[in-house]
């Protein structure tokens, strides 16, 4: 399962409901690991698929966690939601969010 760090401002938003995305830039770190989890398909497209990804607010083992269904897009990100105005990003759209601590 993957395992991605936010901002406790993100990860705040994305648990209440109020933010359903989570935007990472276009490059071969993110299209690999996307690609491992099934959301990319081996040429760096997006694939139809749900996947479960951990958002975890910062590197300490005791950092709150939320366990997230994901689908993948790449698209320009929502500068309110902390994107660049015209610039593309893998787009995770949060469907569900499952779990969290």
């Amino acid at each position: 399962m993957l395992t991605l760090q936010i901002k406790r401002k993100w990860f705040d938003m994305i648990v209440s409901g109020e933010k359903k995305e989570e935007y990472r830039e276009i490059k071969p770190y993110y299209t690999k690991r996307f690609q491992t989890i099934g959301l990319l398909d081996r040429y760096g497209l997006p694939t139809i698929s749900i996947e479960k990804v951990v958002l975890k607010n910062g590197y300490s083992s005791d950092s709150k966690q939320a366990l997230v269904d994901v689908i993948i897009d790449i698209r320009q990100g929502k500068p309110e939601w902390g994107a660049e105005p015209n610039k593309e990003y893998y787009c995770l759209l949060i469907k569900k969010v499952c779990l969290h601590n």
